[in-house]
């Protein structure tokens, strides 16, 4: 196996910054969504890595069936938002990216998670 050399890191500061606080409801309301994670891409990106300690570019590409370009513009959404980190480096003469999910990002989908339960139930009980 190649020695991995460390070219640079691009893994941001990890976010201390709380999940926005959730704002009491009425009964029956419909709680709003986080909208970084509700797109379909990103959601798949951020449910992958929730099960996975990391994950390469080229394991998310083949994984959620898109492009590069796709892939790589909504990680750097992701991890623009904290929920994501990204680290680059080279295995041997190969360039390799690799992601996980932050402590921000496992939180931010755990509270998305509730959420989306709490959709359906109201949808099923209107």
């Amino acid at each position: 196996m190649a020695k991995v050399f460390t070219a640079r890191q691009h893994a941001r500061p990890e976010s201390t910054a709380p999940v926005e606080k959730r704002q009491p409801r009425s009964p029956g309301e419909i709680p709003a969504l986080d909208r970084l994670i509700h797109e379909r891409l990103r959601l798949g990106i951020v449910s992958a890595l929730a099960v996975n300690d990391s994950l390469s570019f080229s394991d998310l590409k083949r994984l959620l069936h898109t492009t590069d370009g796709n892939l790589s513009v909504h990680a750097r959404k992701l991890e623009e938002g904290g929920y994501i980190a990204c680290r680059k480096f080279f295995e041997g003469r190969i360039p390799r990216t690799e992601y996980r999910l932050s402590a921000a990002g496992r939180r931010a989908f755990e509270h998305y998670l509730r959420d989306m339960e709490e959709v359906i139930r109201v949808s099923r009980h209107t």
